[in-house]
Order: structure tokens, then sequence, then C-alpha cells
């Protein structure tokens, strides 16, 4: 931040940043300033020569402001004439406040922000969030611009105002699936938006999780991926939900093998065992069986764990024994339920 003061200082000294300048300091594309200039008149007031744009700090603040109203998911045509209707009132933009053009019948019902649709967003690079809360597209247009600061917030906004349950199914995860759809539909282009999305919400996963301690008394959950697979996401999420219960739990992550797996059952003894699959290639039941037949404790008083698995990838060769929550939400209370026995 102070770098970017910095060069804001130097930069009107001198008459104003240049476009590249300003988009490095908003992490944004210079091809997305050039549009904003273009289809909505947000751009600098000054030109070099008639042609190269020279950004002051006004223009930058009408940008922030711009890129403020976008996170909280207003569109970006809307968020434009909001900023420019605030600049020219000298007063600030509110977020939670459209502008008369854009209300709808159901955005004036109190408390109809939680579920109300929203319109699709015609911007370049704009994923296909479609019917879903502003939080949701004010994430994808962050993650699209590979703005880190702002996809932390959005993310810790939404955990601190719906709970994690909440956060999670309608924000976070249609977030993610757009990801994917988009880099399903445009190739290796949005890879980085995957990734770096991906890092952000596994951050602030463990963020809400950091807030409270684990009970004593309770049973271990011990959360794993099957051996191969590498998607992780939902397993954090449980996770985090699960220490917000105060519940204890161990989190082995990605691609677990298998003897390693036998290891930490037999050295954690836990209450319930959870074995994501996100593919059919890497759902494997006879793992499950032996997953389900380890043993510890003294003898006449053995003790076996109780195994969850969880994922698309177990569809269609459920193991006969094991339970296979719905959901996050299903997840939670079976395992809560298992681990205060």
């Amino acid at each position: 931040m102070d770098d970017a003061v910095g060069t804001l200082t130097r930069g009107t000294a001198e008459g104003g940043l240049t476009t590249g300048a300003v988009a490095r300091m908003l992490g944004v594309a210079p091809t997305t300033l050039r549009s904003w200039d273009r289809r909505y008149g947000i751009g600098p007031a000054s030109r070099e020569g008639g042609r190269h744009r020279r950004w002051t700090s006004a223009d930058i603040g009408l940008l922030e402001c711009m890129c403020g109203l976008m996170n909280a998911g207003m569109p970006p045509a809307e968020a434009a004439r909001a900023a420019l209707a605030a600049a020219s009132r000298d007063t600030p933009a509110r977020p939670d406040e459209p502008t008369s053009r854009s209300r709808t019948p159901s955005s004036r019902t109190p408390g109809a922000s939680f579920s109300t649709p929203g319109a699709s967003s015609h911007a370049p690079g704009a994923l296909p969030v479609g019917r879903a809360r502003r939080e949701c597209r004010g994430l994808a247009r962050a993650a699209v611009r590979l703005d880190a600061q702002a996809m932390d917030e959005l993310l810790d906004a939404a955990i601190d105002k719906y709970g994690l349950l909440a956060a999670w199914e309608s924000v976070i995860m249609p977030t993610l699936h757009a990801v994917g759809r988009k880099w399903e539909t445009v190739g290796e282009r949005y890879v980085e938006v995957e990734h770096l999305l991906s890092w952000h919400v596994s951050s602030a996963l463990r963020r809400a999780a950091a807030r409270r301690a684990p009970t004593a008394g309770s049973g271990v959950s011990l959360l794993a991926c099957t051996p191969g697979e590498s998607h992780t996401l939902a397993l954090e999420a449980l996770a985090a939900g699960l220490t917000r219960q105060g519940l204890p739990v161990r989190m082995f992550g990605a691609a677990l093998p298998v003897e390693a797996m036998e290891e930490a059952v037999r050295r954690t003894g836990p209450a319930a065992v959870v074995l994501w699959a996100q593919s059919r290639s890497t759902a494997s039941r006879a793992l499950v069986a032996r997953v389900e037949s380890i043993e510890w404790g003294v003898r006449g008083a053995r003790r076996r764990p109780v195994v969850l698995v969880a994922g698309p990838g177990w569809a269609g060769q459920l193991p006969s024994r094991a339970l296979h929550p719905s959901g996050l939400a299903e997840a939670l209370d079976v395992l809560a339920a298992i681990s205060r026995r």
C-alpha cells in the first residue's frame, strides 16, 4: 500500500500516472481500464498530447469507487454510473444502495439481497455466475481481476455475515463452479483465476477455523482425500465447520497414501473418517473396507471408526456400510453426532 501511495504521489506531481501504472496499482488489466473509459466514461480527465492517458488522483479515486461497488456485486455499468454520480455530488456511493435506474421490485424488499437473483454481467471476462447473490458476483469479478485483497475482504465478510455454511453454499461454491465452467469453455486462459481463487478460499476457511479452539472430550474426525485425489476445498470447508463447532479434527489433505491413512487412523483413534473422492477413478470401495476394518484399543474394548464417503466420485458405487452425506450441512450434523457420543 505504501508503494502504491508513493507511486500515486510521484505520478500526480509529474502530471498523472500512465494507464499501465494505474492498472498495476489496482490489480486490473490495462485493456480493462481502456474498456471502462470507452464504455462508461470512467477515464482520465487529461490526455498527454491529446491521446495518451494520464490519470490524476481524482481519476484514480473514481476508479477505486467503481471497483468497490463491483466488489459488492454491482454490475460494471451500474457501478460506473453510481461512481460518477457520487463524484458529481462529492459524496461516497454506497454498495448497498443501487441507483434508482437499476432497482427491481424484489430488491426493494427488506432482506431480499440474501437470495435475490442478479442480472448477468456482459463485461469482458465475466464469470457465468447466473442467478446468485451480489457477494457471489462481486467475488467472481475480483477473481477475474486477480484482486487478492478484494477476494480476502469479500470472503471474510460473507463468512461473518452469513456463517460458514451459508457462505460456502451460496457464495463460495457458485463462484468456484463459475470458474470451472469458464475454464471448460475457454480452455487454459482462466487457470490462473481458478488457482488464485482456490488459494484465497482455502486461506479464508483457515482464518475462519482459527477463531475457535476445540473442546475436550469429543471424538476426533479424520479427513482425507483418497489416493490420487487432489481436490481438497470441500474437505477444508468441512474441517473449518467442525472447528467452529469446537469439534476436534485432523485434516490430512490431498492424496493420502493407503499406508499413511492406516497409520493415521491407528495413531489418532478417530470417531469418524471422511474419505473424499472428486471423480469415480479415485473412489475405492476396497479402501473403505480397509479403513473400516482398522481397530485400536485394549483387548475386549476394541474400536473401529465410522467411515463417511463424500464427493461426487462415489455416485453409483456407494459402499454398503459407509455413510454418504448429501452435502456440507448433513456432513457437519452427522460428524457432530458421532463426535459427541
